[in-house]
């Protein structure tokens, strides 16, 4: 399986939007920069882990849960 970050920003976004988040609050919460954020959603920047820790955290999640979330949508997108 290949790191993919496209996968990781469709999972960032699909569950930021399901909290009903802005971008400028979950950044706020993970302490990232609004623009960095975006970038990870867009699959134009990659995530450390520390920011996935960041973000796993301001979303109220496990960061071990928020990778598992991440391995399913990279292995459904190369599926297809």
């Amino acid at each position: 399986m290949q790191f993919n970050n496209k996968a990781v920003g469709r999972v960032v976004r699909d569950l930021r939007k399901s909290r009903g988040l802005s971008q400028d609050v979950l950044s706020g919460l993970a302490g990232i920069a609004r623009t960095h954020l975006t970038m990870i959603e867009n699959g134009g920047k990659q995530a450390n882990f520390e920011t996935l820790w960041r973000i796993a955290q301001a979303l109220n999640m496990r960061p071990s849960e928020l990778v598992a979330r991440i391995e399913r949508e990279t292995e459904q997108s190369e599926e297809t």
